[in-house]
C-alpha cells in the first residue's frame, strides 16, 4: 500500500536534478505499478515504462535498449525511465551501473526508477553492485484502512480476507477468491519471485515452511520442532535463511524474542507471522462463517493482523518488532526504534485467555510504553484503523 506521502516524496524525488537511482520495492499486489504510472502522469517530462515480468525472462540487450530509448528522450531535456521486475534480468545490477555511470559522465539528464516485487530487490544487486547510486521507496500491504475506505470492508471481511486489492472483487465467490489466493499470489511470489531469482537447494522445504508458518502464524515454534513437523533432516541455519527469503517476498516472516542483546535474539525459537491474513485464510480451507465460528482460530487471526500491522509499517518507518515469553509469561509483540520500547498485548476475546505478560515485561525491560489491545483495550478495529506509528510516537 502506498501513501498520499509517498506519492508527493517519489514525485519530489524524481523532480530533483539527477542525483540517485530510485528504487520502489514491495510485495505483490500492493500498488507499486499504480504509484509508477500516477507519478509518471503527474511528472512534467517525457517518460518512458516497461517491465521485464513477461512469460520469458528478458535478456541484457533487452535492459540496453529500454535505456537507450530513454537517452534518446533526454537528448532533448530531462526524461524518466521507469523498469518494472528488473531483478529478473541476468546480471541487471551490473549493467544499470555500467550504464548510470556512462550517464552520469556524459551529463545525461535521465532519471531511473526500478520497481521490484518483492524486498529481494535490493539483496539482487542494489547493495553490492549499485552502493551510493540508490535510494528506496517501500510499498506495504494495504492496511484495514485502506481496504475499508476502498471496498467498504467490515473488520471481519479485513481479517479474513487481508489486504489484497486485487483479490477484493472476488470475495464473494469464496473458492474462487481462494484460489486467485494460492495460484496468482503465492505460487507466483514462491516460483517467480523466489525459486526464479534466488539459490534454493531444497525448495520442496520452503514450500512446506511457507504452509507451516500459515497453519502456525501468531505462534511459537522451535526450529527443532519445524523440522519435524516438516519432517525434513535440515539444519536450522537452513530454515532460518528460507524464513528470511520468504520474509523479503513479504509473505512470512520469523519474529525474533527480545532480550535486549541481538545476539540471543537471533538464537531464540521464532514467532511465525504471516504478513497478510489472506495467505493463512486461502490455505486454511475455511470460509469466512466456518472461520468466524473456530475460536482459536479466529484469535489467531485477530494477533496476526496486529502484528503485519505492526511489520509492514516498520519496514517503511524503520522500526522492529520482537516476541517476548520468559517463564509461561509472554508479550505478543514488542516494538523497537532506537532506545524506545513498546509492548504491545493483544487480547482478541474470541479464544482462552492467558496471563498477561505485560507486568512482568515492565519489571524486566522498563518499556516506554505498554499497551493493551482488545478486550478492556485499545479496540482492534481502532487500532488497525490508525497508522501504526500513532501508537508508537504517541
Amino acid at each position: 500500500m502506498f501513501t498520499l506521502s509517498q506519492f508527493g516524496q517519489l514525485l519530489e524525488r524524481l523532480n530533483e536534478a539527477r542525483r540517485f537511482i530510485h528504487v520502489l520495492t514491495g510485495p505483490r499486489q500492493t500498488g507499486k505499478t499504480t504509484l509508477a504510472r500516477q507519478v509518471m502522469d503527474a511528472l512534467r517530462t517525457p517518460s518512458i515504462y516497461a517491465t521485464a515480468d513477461g512469460p520469458s525472462l528478458e535478456s541484457a540487450g533487452w535492459l540496453e535498449a529500454q535505456w537507450h530509448r530513454g537517452r534518446v528522450l533526454a537528448a532533448e531535456g530531462p526524461a524518466l525511465l521507469v523498469l518494472d521486475e528488473v531483478q529478473k534480468i541476468t546480471s541487471w545490477s551490473e549493467i544499470v551501473k555500467r550504464l548510470w555511470d556512462e550517464d552520469t559522465a556524459a551529463c545525461t539528464p535521465l532519471r531511473i526508477l526500478l520497481l521490484g516485487s518483492s524486498a529481494l530487490l535490493p539483496q539482487q544487486g542494489l547493495t553490492e553492485s549499485l552502493a551510493g547510486r540508490f535510494e528506496v521507496t517501500r510499498v506495504a500491504h494495504w492496511d484495514f484502512a485502506a481496504m475499508r475506505d476502498a471496498f467498504g470492508w467490515t473488520l471481519d471481511r479485513y481479517l479474513f480476507c487481508g489486504g489484497y486489492p486485487g483479490a477484493a472483487p472476488l470475495v464473494e465467490d469464496e473458492a474462487r477468491w481462494r484460489s486467485y489466493v494460492l495460484d496468482a499470489l503465492v505460487e507466483t511470489s514462491v516460483s517467480r519471485d523466489i525459486l526464479l531469482m534466488t539459490r534454493v537447494d531444497k525448495p520442496a522445504l520452503l514450500r512446506r515452511l511457507f504452509g507451516l508458518g500459515c497453519a502456525y502464524s501468531s505462534q511459537i515454534l522451535s526450529y527443532q520442532k519445524m523440522l519435524g513437523q516438516l519432517q525434513d533432516a535440515g539444519n536450522t541455519t537452513t530454515l532460518a535463511h528460507y524464513l528470511d527469503l520468504l520474509g523479503g517476498a513479504g509473505m512470512l516472516v520469523g519474529l525474533q524474542k527480545y532480550a535486549g542483546e541481538p545476539l540471543r535474539r537471533r538464537a531464540s525459537s521464532p514467532k511465525l507471522l504471516v504478513l497478510n491474513t489472506a495467505l493463512m485464510s486461502a490455505t486454511s480451507g475455511r470460509t469466512l462463517a466456518e472461520a468466524r465460528q473456530d475460536p482459536f482460530f479466529w484469535g489467531r487471526l485477530v494477533e496476526t493482523a496486529v502484528g503485519q500491522h505492526l511489520v509492514n509499517a516498520g519496514r517503511a518507518a524503520g522500526f522492529d518488532v520482537h516476541y517476548w515469553r520468559e517463564r509461561g509469561q509472554e508479550v505478543d509483540f514488542v516494538v523497537t526504534r532506537g532506545t524506545k520500547v513498546i509492548a504491545i498485548e493483544v487480547k482478541s476475546g474470541a479464544r482462552a485467555s492467558r496471563a498477561s505478560g505485560l507486568a512482568a515485561f515492565a519489571r524486566t525491560f522498563s518499556p516506554s510504553r505498554s499497551l493493551l489491545v482488545g478486550e478492556r483495550g485499545i479496540g482492534i478495529e481502532e487500532f488497525l484503523a490508525s497508522p501504526a506509528e500513532r501508537w508508537i510516537e504517541s
